[in-house]
């Protein structure tokens, strides 16, 4: 099991930064694959940044070169910095967990929500 907490979430003008917080209840060294997605209003859920242990970051194109995704292994917390916000960034962000043993488990936080506006 592994419970996820975001924070950091709040509303922000264009061009502006922000800086997720999710926080992981167990060692995040052994969680296969982090990730952030974000779900606007009326649209379905995607991701915009994944972390896989042992690979490089994946950023989502439509976000590359303004949003990184890294971890704090000391506390346990993954990270999404967000820079140059655009009014499209608007949505409620959610941190997500993947784990392949014992068994398959997906897991998310309740997310947090971003609003970009002027």
């Amino acid at each position: 099991q592994v419970h996820l907490v975001e924070s950091g979430g709040g509303e922000v003008q264009p061009g502006g930064s922000l800086r997720l917080s999710c926080t992981v209840s167990r060692d995040i060294t052994s969680i296969d694959i982090m990730g952030w997605h974000r779900q606007a209003s009326g649209e379905e859920r995607h991701s915009v940044a994944t972390l896989i242990t042992g690979a490089a970051p994946i950023i989502a194109d439509h976000v590359k070169g303004r949003f990184s995704v890294f971890r704090d292994t000391s506390t346990n917390t993954l990270y999404l910095q967000m820079d140059n916000l655009k009014p499209e960034g608007t949505a409620t962000y959610y941190c997500n967990a993947q784990v392949f043993l014992p068994s398959h488990g997906d897991y998310w936080g309740q997310g947090t929500q971003v609003t970009v506006s002027s």
